[in-house]
């Protein structure tokens, strides 16, 4: 019963977000949330290891939360729900796209997801900032932590690093070692 939840879970995610793994972002959060599956500090770690993984954003994270939630069973049930309707949908694409190229309607309809696309993955980004920035909520004690002052130096950095064109590899696994290296100096 699991894995059927959870292919029609992420079948309706890849099914109603248009922009890729970041704007499926909101839905994902709220449909894991609303499950029960993971709660947001969670969600963070698996958004992270999928970010830090080969392949799509998307079909990492459906896969992580399917077999956390049911196994290597409800793993692949979510990967094939999230994968599905953009397969169905590109090979259609495909098919009808030199009849459709110039339409205004489509054009139109294009113009009009683009921003919304972008609206969805800000909302994602502040949602996810405010865990990883303010974890106990919006309030001056955060400020007095050393954890916000690393949180937030890591953000700088590589935001610094994506600006200067280095390799996300490398942005990824130096925020890595810099939070090790805060962790095991806090812990000292």
């Amino acid at each position: 019963m699991i894995c059927f939840e959870l292919f029609l879970t992420f079948l309706k995610i890849g099914l109603f977000t248009f922009g890729g793994g970041y704007a499926m972002l909101p839905m994902i959060q709220e449909e894991v949330a609303a499950h029960g599956w993971l709660n947001q500090s969670e969600l963070i770690d698996f958004i992270a290891v999928s970010e830090s993984t080969p392949g799509p954003f998307a079909v990492n994270i459906a896969t992580f939360v399917g077999t956390r939630t049911g196994g290597i069973f409800g793993g692949l049930c979510a990967t094939l729900g999230v994968i599905l309707p953009s397969f169905v949908i590109i090979l259609i694409v495909a098919r009808c796209y030199q009849k459709f190229k110039s339409n205004k309607i489509v054009n139109g309809a294009m113009n009009g997801l683009k921003p919304a696309v972008v609206g969805l993955i800000a909302a994602a980004l502040l949602s996810l900032a405010q865990t990883v920035f303010f974890p106990a909520g919006l309030n001056t004690a955060v400020f007095g932590t050393a954890q916000f002052y690393v949180s937030l130096g890591i953000f700088v950095v590589a935001v610094v690093l994506a600006f200067k064109k280095l390799h996300p590899i490398f942005i990824i696994l130096l925020s890595a070692a810099i939070g090790v290296i805060a962790g095991v100096i806090e812990t000292c």
